[in-house]
């Protein structure tokens, strides 16, 4: 997939997170502006709001880090060890930030830190 391709990918899902934002901050009744605020200014907002809990906030940050690596010329390459990911990885879900092998390392040591807090 070239850059542009997945540059459009990304822009869709922007405004599809940016549009659940609208509704779960009219919700929260807080008037935080997320169709026009940068994706940094809009994931500080919701910081200070204490709304890194909820998933579109997980999202957001995917989606930031994306656009980021994709900038630097790094989208596609695992954050864990720097291989490529699986381009049926990336398809599925373009925010992906691991490969599949790192995923489920992160998913087993996720699962035992939670054990842990138990």
């Amino acid at each position: 997939m070239n850059s542009s391709r997945i540059r459009h990918e990304l822009s869709l899902l922007e405004t599809n997170i940016r549009v659940g934002l609208s509704q779960l901050l009219a919700q929260k009744q807080l008037e935080i502006d997320s169709k026009t605020l940068s994706l940094s200014a809009l994931i500080e907002q919701m910081s200070a709001s204490k709304l890194t809990c909820e998933p579109l906030f997980t999202k957001l940050t995917q989606l930031d880090a994306a656009l980021c690596q994709l900038d630097i010329g790094l989208y596609g390459l695992c954050a864990d060890c720097e291989s490529e990911i699986e381009a049926s990885r990336l398809m599925a879900d373009p925010l992906e930030q691991r490969c599949a092998e790192c995923a489920a390392n992160h998913a087993h040591e996720h699962r035992q830190e939670l054990r842990l807090n138990y």
